[in-house]
């Protein structure tokens, strides 16, 4: 799916989605990945939500969000309660939802000013 909102400033946005590759701005990633407004992390370990463990939150708690959206790939799959408990343990929000909703709620948030990260899995 593509997205056809733009921002006058310079920051991260999700302008496109698929099963295969994320568009973040202007760069394509075709791994998992973290976005905040002003970072991508596109180097990152897990690639499925199933491989997600507690260790791997570190880049994701180092920017220090408000909440975190986990987009989970093409239908929505929970985090292992470990990682659930982390994110809590840092009192940071976190959602988990399917990766197009979290591309969009990304994008309505960042908008908004929020303090917003997102861990995206392509499958």
């Amino acid at each position: 799916m593509r997205f056809t909102l733009e921002s006058g400033t310079h920051v991260n946005t999700v302008r496109a989605y698929s099963a295969e590759a994320l568009r973040i701005g202007e760069h394509v990633v075709r791994a998992s990945c973290i976005v905040t407004a002003e970072q991508l992390v596109s180097a990152w370990a897990p690639q499925r939500i199933e491989d997600l463990e507690v260790a791997h939150l570190e880049p994701l708690f180092a920017l220090e969000p408000e909440v975190v959206l986990i987009g989970t790939g093409p239908r929505q799959r929970f985090a292992p309660a470990a990682v659930r408990a982390a994110f809590a343990a840092h009192a940071i929000g976190v959602e988990v939802m399917d990766l197009g909703a979290a591309c969009r709620t990304f994008n309505v948030l960042v908008h908004e000013d929020r303090r917003v990260a997102a861990a995206l899995f392509l499958e």
